[in-house]
């Protein structure tokens, strides 16, 4: 059949399954939206209040789905608003397609109003980017676009197509969508019987679990594995879910904000198994002193990750699913008593602790987690919230903590929750922010009231930059320099004129009934929780010190 670009993109849109895109129109990009309009009963599109709040959107819905998240902008200031969420999206490993368009072929390289060579800027935080200059090269860039973003490590890519092109007409073929198969070549037998080898010769095991674990689908494999291993578990924040919270073999997250269970775990360990896990600086801190006392074992689809930020002794490379798979086959059960009384003995010398007489962020987590029973999604913004989200909400299930974890992008949650929220309609998603992160992009409010998207907005509002201001109080004698927002912004006025509800809470008996209104609602809430302006993120490690040199509240006083 004959179609116009603009057309090509809407079918091949179809041809993926993709029922919900996110973003905003412009110019150069108005004949796709037009042909969008006709398709209107097929595809569902969230016109946000920002572009970056669409590209958000779209990462928070794969994230959520597990399938490709969709945005669309336009050339100029349309495509640059997407950049800090495209890059998000592939610092995280997020499989997101981003449709921009530009100005016509001709006016390309003329400094044409709204051009901006787009795939250039975003070259290095893309898997790939392509400029569509040849309408009959259209539909398989598209179909390639989603190839990529899907297989192996996932990602974010570009396709940037001038406005002359979607108005071109060529004859287009429908086919049906083609999902890559999982990556195994790579996986050797010699591989496997060397992993098989350190794990039997290992007396003190210790899984450390990151997000790649979460994008291949292997939780119930890594389950089984902790099992047969007789092992101790730990996570990443891009990990979490991806082992049971609830499970007594986990330990809580590691690194500078991890548990004092799985940092000294880590550290007295013989054998530290990576699984997805890329050894981020936030979780070795100094990488020559993490986990010296320990063979270590890493398992990732990706080999640029190997020996890459540490030094390992024996790596397998391939789709993680499959490879645990494989692994569990082989692997007899091991027993492990002694070394697991160890870690049971530092899980109840060192709980997680927090002041119990007033509203704080450690307890507004716990309420959510016991009002959802663990069922909610919950996303987040980035800093303190973040962190105490990490610690005291027990992910049961992947999929159910969308954060930025390697770019740390504030402003991301609340258009994050909106993405899952179209993606997974039957889930209660909450998204938790502080004062300052909210202020970022706090516009998408009205983007949930518009579609009376029933999202809680949950803002931990101590009127500064909460982690900011923890290390200037730590490491910069406390000089709070620009971290104090004690001004007249009343964010229950503003919810109000954004049109959604807006609570304010002092108490802790005010937020748990504050909490259990707005989920029974049924629209866009925001519960503007007023807590201390020091509550600090315990445990700690100091900028440059061990994972083992993790320290908290009590031991500063002690000092």
């Amino acid at each position: 059949m004959q179609l116009n670009g603009a057309e090509i993109v809407i079918e091949c849109l179809k041809e993926q399954g993709v029922d919900t895109v996110f973003g905003y129109p412009g110019g150069a990009i108005l004949n796709v939206y037009d042909a969008l309009y006709e398709h209107s009963n097929e595809i569902r599109h969230i016109l946000t209040s920002h572009e970056q709040g669409a590209a958000h959107a779209a990462d928070g819905y794969a994230r959520a789905t597990g399938r490709v998240g969709v945005c669309l902008a336009t050339s100029g200031p349309g495509a640059t608003n997407l950049v800090t969420g495209i890059a998000t999206a592939y610092m995280d490993s997020i499989p997101v397609v981003a449709i921009t368009c530009n100005v016509g072929v001709s006016l390309l390289g003329k400094d044409s109003f709204q051009e901006i060579d787009i795939a250039g800027i975003t070259m290095p935080i893309t898997k790939h980017n392509f400029i569509v200059k040849d309408v009959e090269k259209l539909a398989e860039t598209i179909r390639k676009a989603f190839r990529i973003a899907r297989s192996g490590r996932p990602g974010p890519v570009l396709i940037d197509i001038p406005k002359d092109i979607t108005a071109n007409v060529t004859e287009y073929l429908p086919r049906e969508a083609e999902f890559p198969p999982r990556k195994t070549e790579t996986i050797t037998e010699e591989a496997l019987s060397r992993a098989v080898e350190m794990i039997e010769a290992s007396q003190k095991p210790f899984i450390y679990a990151g997000g790649g674990v979460v994008l291949s689908g292997a939780s119930r494999e890594l389950r089984e594995f902790a099992e047969k291993v007789d092992a101790p578990v730990t996570d990443t924040l891009m990990g979490k879910g991806a082992f049971p919270g609830t499970d007594p073999r986990y330990t809580g997250m590691v690194g500078m904000h991890g548990t004092k269970t799985s940092n000294y775990g880590v550290s007295e360990c013989d054998l530290l198994i990576a699984v997805g896990a890329r050894f981020d600086d936030r979780v070795t801190s100094d990488t020559e002193k993490f986990a010296k006392n320990a063979q270590i074992l890493q398992i990732d689809i990706d080999p640029a990750e190997m020996n890459k930020n540490v030094l390992i002794d024996h790596g397998i490379v391939g789709d993680l699913k499959e490879v645990l798979m494989r692994l569990n086959a082989r692997l007899e059960e091991q027993s492990h008593p002694e070394w697991m009384e160890q870690i049971a003995a530092y899980q109840k010398e060192y709980p997680l602790q927090y002041e119990d007489g007033k509203l704080t962020g450690p307890y507004i987590v716990e309420e959510i987690y016991r009002q959802t029973k663990g069922d909610a999604i919950i996303t987040t913004e980035v800093g303190q919230h973040q962190m105490w989200a990490a610690q005291y909400y027990k992910y049961k299930e992947p999929r159910t903590l969308l954060s930025s974890g390697g770019l740390g992008t504030m402003g991301y949650g609340l258009g994050a929750s909106i993405g899952a929220k179209m993606g997974c309609p039957e889930k209660t998603v909450v998204n938790i922010a502080g004062d300052g992160c909210f202020r970022m992009n706090m516009n998408e409010i009205a983007t949930a009231a518009r579609y009376q998207i029933p999202i809680v907005q949950v803002v931990v509002n101590n009127h500064v930059l909460g982690m900011v201001r923890q290390w200037q109080n730590l490491f910069y004698n406390q000089h709070y320099s620009q971290t104090i927002l004690d001004d007249a912004v009343d964010f229950v006025k503003l919810a109000q004129a954004l049109g959604a509800e807006g609570i304010r809470v002092t108490t802790k008996e005010e937020f748990a009934d504050a909490f259990a209104k707005a989920v029974k609602m049924q629209r866009p809430v925001v519960l503007d929780c007023q807590i201390d302006q020091d509550d600090k993120v315990w445990p700690m490690v100091a900028p440059g010190a061990a994972i083992s040199e993790v320290f908290d509240e009590m031991d500063l006083n002690e000092e």
